[in-house]
């Protein structure tokens, strides 16, 4: 598989993009979506990730530099075909490595609290992530969970 920095102009990336909105509309209410579309990926505080495997789109990944030292982990999205095939760890890898690539100290995400996160809960906590108090623009939220790691 080969992760590929991405410009979200490729209809397969612009596809699983909006399969992810989809689903945090289906499962987040309207106030606890953090979700960002093609255009906030896009902005130059973003840097955007695709993984393929050959011609077929496997995943996605993003950081969004809060600060000089802290990122926030956005848009982690694996392709239904390869859900448990380790592309998410393929990703979270590559984004823990690139964000110490650019200096930060920290890195933070939010997800869900609902039952349907628990798999993204569990492997970012297996990559050492621990809950911590929201972060950036973000308040205390029950549909949300906050998660940080250091560098």
């Amino acid at each position: 598989m080969e992760i590929r920095a991405d410009d979200l102009e490729g209809p397969e990336v612009l596809g699983l993009l909006q399969e992810h909105l989809s689903a945090m509309q289906l499962t987040s209410p309207p106030e606890s979506r953090h979700a960002l579309d093609a255009a906030g990926l896009r902005r130059p505080d973003v840097a955007f990730w695709s993984i393929w495997d050959g011609a077929e789109l496997a995943g996605c990944g993003a950081l969004k530099e809060l600060d000089a030292t802290h990122a926030e982990i956005k848009s982690m999205r694996t392709a239904a075909a390869y859900l448990r095939k380790g592309v998410a760890s393929k990703m979270l890898e590559h984004l823990i490595a690139e964000a110490r690539r650019r200096g930060y100290r920290r890195l933070s995400l939010e997800t869900g609290s609902m039952a349907y996160f628990e798999p993204a809960r569990k492997l970012y906590a297996s990559f050492g992530f621990v809950p911590c108090a929201p972060f950036g623009n973000y308040k205390e939220d029950p549909n949300s969970v906050f998660m940080t790691k250091l560098l």
